[in-house]
């Protein structure tokens, strides 16, 4: 019986709220709209009890913060939080929600380059109030009220005290430790670090034991490891970019996890605060991305990883039999974990799978029951076949890739678009991509490769050092004509579509490379190389150059000015381009600015070839507003059947 309740999906109270808050929410029904507005849900959160569940819905731009008692299925708050970007959401104890907003508005009237700032504030579930955090420091003249990472949750007694890592100002803005007791409101600085300082690492008991720091110059990076505020050990090396990370501490607490890159690729070792030895890898022969710690702590209690599978591993074995319960109950469909309660045994899930669709789940591991909580796209009920493929490139690299097919049209001569992903450090995985989907849905075959550069193994990343828009660039033509001659494709109604390095492989493939697409949509693209590693170099702070070193890496240059940059140059090779090109670019880009687009849109122009520019007003690298990426994906839709018809 009990069995046959676990499967059952019902609506309560708690369900049809989220249903009516996103019907509320509904623009009229168009195709393009579900995927071109932002998720229905775009943070989840579970209360350290497992009572309670923290929501951020979108509506159009605005975002609405809902927070819900699960058992009671009852509406315990709701806080408009308008149109700020919320980066995360993360209880610190039962009553009180961290939230994380995000912004480019330069703080304390401070000038340079535009980036984008973390705030940190809370809302107090008892009091219904809502704080901004840093603010009140004293000798405030000197500090900023932003925050550099995750915050670490302290419990003192009755007190929940955070230990939150920002920005302290002198001649040069340096890291900074602050401790905040959300009890009593106060807010201290305890750590200003030098120029060379990364950041602190703190124990359950709110003790610094490691300080983390890299010098520039001597391209060394350092941990000292403390008892208490006793110095008890030092360890260093030389990493020219990939510098040790502290990730947090081992279950005992007696160590630190620490990821550490080598020639083999990226090991989670433990180093000893005692007496500053390291032990065994923690996951040999194992791909990991995430350290899963206790809600409340940064101790460890597994370890996870989420590539085209995802595989957890617990230390407890409760935990770990409860989380292997969970995946059978969905059919082994795609389930990641967002948050677990700290008895684990309730879990936050995101599930994805042909029988769940792609929503928010709740699963009881103690009860053997299960509850939906909500969409993540409130609007999407069909979902485009994806598949896992490989190929060869020129040289024989293989070269792993997704391929998404139109519902309902056979996987013959079909309409394509290449889809790089950006980065290039990054990678596509087998997991719902709102973009590839909404072009599927149109009647294309979009193909994902994971082209050299992307972040397989260490190894695959090393072999795009020195390719981009060379053999970087190949191999995304190389998966054009493997499905050309496995006849899944026509190769003459080809375009490519990318953002961030896949708009600059847009830009390329019609430029570096001709005639392989009939057109290009390159989105936040870098167009000149040469010019965007100047602006780099403008944008690192107090000397430090490990930004620079890996775009370096990739390009194969050692200096901006180097001319082996004008060969990869898409702005420096107008002349090539025979097809129409459709740019597309945020105002408010921090990551890639906008000048690239302006750039090679004059050069298009000047030299009479086919551009649309689209400006996307307030909308930064990532498009996080509803209504400029529903903009970009209209535009790119409407070019794209223009110039290559999916019929």
């Amino acid at each position: 019986m009990r069995a046959a309740r676990v499967r059952k999906r019902f609506v309560g109270p708690l369900t049809l709220f989220i249903w009516v808050c996103l019907w509320a929410c509904r623009v009229p029904a168009v195709p393009l709209e579900a995927y071109g507005r932002l998720p229905s849900i775009e943070q989840a959160s579970l209360s350290p009890d497992g009572t309670k569940v923290a929501l951020v819905h979108t509506a159009l731009d605005s975002r609405v913060l809902s927070i819900i008692e699960i058992d009671e299925e009852k509406l315990l708050a709701v806080l408009r939080l308008g149109d700020s970007k919320v980066p995360s959401i993360e209880w610190a104890d039962d009553d009180h929600l961290l939230v994380t907003s995000a912004s480019s508005v330069m703080p304390m009237e401070l000038s340079g380059e535009k980036t984008e700032w973390h705030l940190l504030h809370v809302f107090n579930l008892q009091t219904k109030k809502w704080s901004d955090l840093l603010n009140h420091v004293r000798d405030y003249t000197a500090t900023m009220n932003v925050v550099t990472g995750a915050p670490v949750v302290v419990h003192s007694g009755k007190d929940t005290v955070l230990y939150v890592h920002g920005i302290y100002v002198s001649d040069v803005t340096q890291a900074a430790l602050f401790k905040i007791n959300l009890n009593t409101g106060s807010e201290v600085l305890v750590k200003k670090g030098g120029t060379a300082t990364n950041g602190w690492l703190v124990d359950d008991s709110g003790e610094v034991v490691a300080e983390q720091d890299y010098f520039e110059q001597e391209r060394r990076w350092s941990i000292r490891l403390y008892d208490g505020r006793h110095l008890l050990h030092t360890v260093s090396g030389i990493a020219p970019i990939d510098a040790p990370d502290m990730l947090g501490l081992t279950a005992s607490g007696q160590e630190i996890v620490v990821a550490v890159t080598d020639a083999d690729g990226v090991s989670w070792r433990p180093l000893s605060i005692k007496d500053g030895t390291w032990g065994a890898d923690l996951a040999p022969n194992e791909a990991m991305t995430e350290l899963l710690t206790q809600p409340g702590s940064q101790r460890m209690i597994g370890m996870g990883y989420v590539g085209d599978e995802t595989r957890y591993r617990f230390i407890d074995k409760a935990l770990q039999s409860g989380w292997d319960w969970t995946v059978r109950v969905f059919g082994y469909q795609r389930v990641e974990l967002d948050s677990v309660s700290a008895d684990h045994t309730r879990l936050l899930l995101q599930v994805q799978g042909p029988k769940s669709g792609y929503g928010y789940y709740l699963s009881d591991t103690k009860e053997h029951l299960t509850k939906p909580v909500g969409p993540v796209y409130e609007g999407i009920t069909q979902v485009a076949e994806m598949r896992s493929i490989k190929y060869n490139a020129v040289d024989g690299l293989e070269i792993p890739a997704y391929l998404t097919l139109p519902p309902d049209r056979p996987a013959k001569d079909l309409p394509l678009i290449v889809f790089p992903h950006g980065g290039p450090q990054a990678r596509d995985n087998l997991g719902f991509d709102w973009w590839a989907q909404a072009l599927a849905v149109q009647g294309y075959a979009v193909l994902q490769p994971n082209y050299r550069g992307s972040s397989l193994d260490r190894k695959f990343i090393e072999a795009g050092y020195g390719e981009w828009g060379r053999k970087m660039q190949t191999d995304l033509s190389d998966g054009l004509s493997y499905l050309a001659a496995q006849g899944i494709v026509d190769p003459k109604r080809a375009c490519i579509v990318g953002a961030s390095y896949g708009g600059y492989a847009a830009l390329a493939g019609v430029t570096l490379q001709s005639g392989i697409y009939r057109c290009a949509v390159a989105v936040s693209a870098v167009s000149d190389p040469a010019n965007f590693m100047r602006w780099v170099v403008r944008k690192e702070s107090y000397g430090e150059k490990t930004g620079q070193r890996y775009w370096e890496r990739f390009l194969g240059v050692d200096n901006p000015d180097d001319k082996r940059l004008d060969a990869i140059s898409p702005l420096k090779h107008i002349d090539r381009l025979t097809v129409p090109m459709m740019l597309i670019h945020g105002r408010d880009d921090t990551t890639v600015p906008y000048d690239q687009s302006v750039d090679v849109a004059k050069a298009m122009k000047k030299a009479g070839r086919t551009v649309e520019f689209v400006t996307l007003d307030k909308e930064d690298h990532y498009l996080s507003r509803s209504a400029t990426r529903l903009q970009m994906l209209q535009a790119s839709m409407d070019f794209l059947k223009k110039y290559n018809p999916p019929d």
